[in-house]
């Protein structure tokens, strides 16, 4: 291998292994708070459902 390639070869390794390791930091910092029900519509209060209907 030449050394152009071997070059190209550690950018490559970083650029994946930095994306991943970002990508895992991040998911760290801000954790997904969904429950998984998003078929569910949102439950309604009674005042919005009185001034829908007037």
């Amino acid at each position: 291998m030449s050394g152009a390639a071997i070059a190209m070869m550690i950018v490559a390794i970083l650029i994946i292994w930095g994306g991943l390791g970002f990508a895992l930091l991040n998911l760290y910092k801000h954790p997904e708070t969904d429950t998984g029900d998003s078929d569910e519509a949102p439950a309604r209060s009674g005042a919005e459902e009185t001034s829908a209907a007037s």
